[in-house]
């Protein structure tokens, strides 16, 4: 085989070899299989649907392997392992299936390639799968409207990457378009606004899922199309799927609320029963990001804060039992995620290896969890641990919006208590309020609550402080946040709740019935 031009060179003898490697031959044989078996399920039907996989090879970068892909336009469940097209890693066309006879078409390099080397491009996947199911198809078309597709607590979000029982599941919704190829703007669009999310959903037509290797991508797409079928179902039984107990769909003024059945835009802040009086609780439990503080401040400044100090306070403290304690934990931690395969977990090698190699695991692990923005305690009180060397040496102070502090005092003054309870760490918390930008806020606040409590979008997580700050009943204490799902939560835990606009906050769902506020000067 005579050498094939790359990037505008021609391939080397080594890559000439991994062109006519047993690894391309593998990942032919294995995309005619999987397409045989999404077929099967629906994903693949009137020559619709492709696939594409990365050729592994360890001693190539994952950026620079070479792609196979399904050819567009034939029968999925009849393809060959020949039948498959290979691309160099910018999508040139290195091997073209030969024609097949009447009444085969010649064959075609799939439409979908463009959009397909924008999630290798964007997100270093390692497969890409498009699939026609019609779960994807119809859960778009609900609501003609919805930008987004949203579910949480269902098991199988813990299937996507990333992503836990009590999390919220958010796909993006783009517009379809005539030809597939005019999708990859839009489809790239939603890849840099969703930084979190591993499918695009195109409206009227299916999904487009990546994973980091084929069976992640596999995984994904069946447990994104079984997550699809249960937002359908629960739609027809009148269950909404984006709350944590699938209740019924609420009507507000005619309208359903805040499941899918979202189709009419209400004003934030209409809610069914609108309480503008002052407050009649004896408590109020605030949420931190977004409620008292910018979400900038702990995306932009705490989070890099954290992320960039790991190494140099895991190696300036090591010998502590501090230390010692937060490796103890996040090992632990990396354990139970490398059994659930949770993407970017690496094995921590034990002591007798050296101090430095199990940093540089430790560091590898650590900034893998705030990539994803885990709320889990081991992240958490290391993260606090940093931070407070920061305040320390003054290179970090916290952040309060401007109407906090007076808020916060007149509550104080008329003997209200005030609680903070955020997925931060206790330490955390008190080292924001102590070290503000309004000086030491401490002397106002009675307490703080973390995740050791529970998980914030979890009722018994507030029936648990309700228990803790002593009062005779749920609804004497107001919790205050930007979260819709945690405002669900307290809700069902009988807690009076309102809902925190401040600037840099996402959306609310439309109809969801809560009270809103921009100010505390408005409790």
């Amino acid at each position: 085989m005579a050498a094939v031009a790359v990037n505008g060179a021609k391939l080397g003898t080594a890559s000439q070899a991994y062109l006519e490697s047993r690894a391309v031959s593998d990942t032919k044989v294995l995309i005619s299989d999987l397409c045989r078996q999404f077929y099967n399920l629906g994903w693949v039907s009137g020559t619709g649907g492709s696939i594409t996989i990365k050729v592994h090879d360890d001693s190539v970068p994952k950026p620079q392997q070479l792609v196979v892909m399904s050819p567009s336009g034939v029968q999925k469940e009849r393809m060959l392992p020949e039948d498959m097209y290979v691309l160099s890693p910018n999508g040139s066309i290195l091997c073209t299936p030969s024609p097949k006879p009447y009444p085969h078409k010649p064959p075609k390099c799939s439409d979908c390639g463009p959009l397909f080397m924008k999630a290798y491009e964007m997100r270093n996947a390692g497969a890409v799968i498009h699939s026609h199911g019609i779960e994807s198809c119809l859960v778009t078309m609900i609501n003609p409207l919805a930008k987004e597709f949203r579910i949480t607590h269902m098991e199988m979000i813990k299937g996507i990457q990333g992503h836990g029982y009590y999390d919220e599941l958010v796909v993006p919704i783009i517009e379809n378009t005539a030809y597939e190829y005019e999708l990859t703007e839009s489809l790239a669009k939603a890849i840099e606004a969703y930084p979190k999310t591993t499918a695009v959903l195109v409206r009227n037509h299916g999904i487009y899922i990546w994973g980091d290797s084929w069976i992640s991508a596999k995984t994904q797409a069946e447990c994104y199309h079984y997550l699809f079928d249960a937002a359908i179902k629960l739609n027809q039984l009148g269950l909404d799927p984006s709350t944590p107990i699938h209740g019924p769909i609420q009507n507000v003024k005619g309208v359903l609320g805040s499941g899918i059945h979202r189709n009419i835009s209400v004003k934030a802040g209409t809610a069914a029963s609108d309480n503008k009086s002052g407050p009649s609780q004896r408590c109020i439990v605030l949420d931190i990001e977004g409620t008292t503080t910018p979400i900038s401040f702990v995306t932009d400044v705490l989070f890099p804060y954290a992320r960039n100090n790991v190494g140099r306070h895991l190696s300036a403290t090591y010998d502590t039992a501090e230390t010692q304690d937060d490796i103890k934990l996040l090992c632990s931690q990396v354990q139970d995620d490398l059994e659930k395969g949770v993407f970017g977990s690496v094995p921590i090698p034990l002591d007798d290896v050296g101090k430095e190699e199990v940093i540089a695991a430790l560091v590898a692990n650590v900034e893998s969890m705030i990539k994803a923005d885990r709320k889990i305690t081991a992240l958490k009180q290391l993260q606090g641990h940093i931070w407070r060397t920061g305040y320390e040496k003054n290179e970090l102070e916290g952040v309060v919006f401007e109407d906090v502090p007076e808020a916060l005092k007149k509550w104080h003054d008329s003997g209200i208590k005030v609680y903070i309870y955020s997925s931060g760490s206790r330490l955390a918390q008190r080292l924001i309020f102590g070290n503000s930008n309004y000086g030491d806020l401490r002397e106002y606040l009675s307490g703080f609550f973390d995740t050791t409590v529970g998980n914030k979008r979890e009722s018994s997580s507030y029936a648990e402080i309700v228990q803790s700050v002593g009062v005779d009943k749920p609804s004497q204490v107001l919790f205050v946040t930007d979260v819709f799902q945690e405002a669900v939560a307290a809700k069902e835990a009988g807690l009076e709740v309102i809902v925190s606009i401040r600037p840099g906050n996402g959306p609310l769902p439309e109809n969801h019935g809560f009270r809103t506020i921009n100010s505390f000067a408005e409790i």
